[in-house]
């Protein structure tokens, strides 16, 4: 496992407190006084899934209240709103310093067979074939100035290759 796979599982690791109330970790900041928003969703997420069993999350909704505070531990208080035969549902209030920094709702649902709306996965090469984006960073190091260097190529936790890559220095004017 990387370093940076370590971090992000780090990071949707919570901690059960109470029946219902969970904490996770503030850091991961996105700047040194915001917490990354998506951290605090997936969180969110973590803690209602702590109430919920085998049923997957088909539906969510989010609002952020307020920022999130990446010195302090984030509070996850779940309220169990409904335990149907096919449906579950979950209502997720993420707290700091006493006031909720986010709401969130989650619905998930029995898997079960049904109808599939999906297009056909267009035909490509295998993933192997294309470079990853760690390669196309190493491309472009030398357009970003200096400061920003270190972001560019930071390890990320999960890879990506992109089967039809556009040069973020020089887009098509029409695609």
């Amino acid at each position: 496992m990387t370093e940076a796979e370590r971090v992000l599982l780090d990071l949707l690791t919570i901690e059960r407190l109470e029946v219902d109330l969970f904490r996770g970790t503030g850091s991961g900041g996105e700047t040194p006084t915001r917490i990354f928003g998506g951290q605090v969703i997936a969180q969110a997420l973590a803690a209602a899934y702590r109430t919920v069993e085998g049923r997957p999350c088909h539906s969510l909704h989010a609002y952020f209240i307020r920022a999130g505070d990446p010195s302090i531990p984030v509070i996850y208080q779940v309220d169990r709103a409904r335990d149907g035969g096919s449906l579950t549902t979950r209502r997720v209030v993420a707290i700091q310093h006493g006031k909720q920094i986010l709401n969130m709702s989650a619905s998930f649902h029995v898997q079960d067979e049904g109808w599939d709306h999906q297009h056909a996965m267009p035909h490509t090469k295998a993933p192997e074939f294309h470079p990853a984006r760690e390669e196309l960073r190493n491309k472009y190091v030398d357009l970003v100035p200096e400061k920003l260097r270190g972001e560019l190529l930071r390890e990320r936790p999960i890879e990506v290759r992109e089967v039809d890559h556009l040069n973020p220095f020089t887009p098509p004017k029409n695609r």
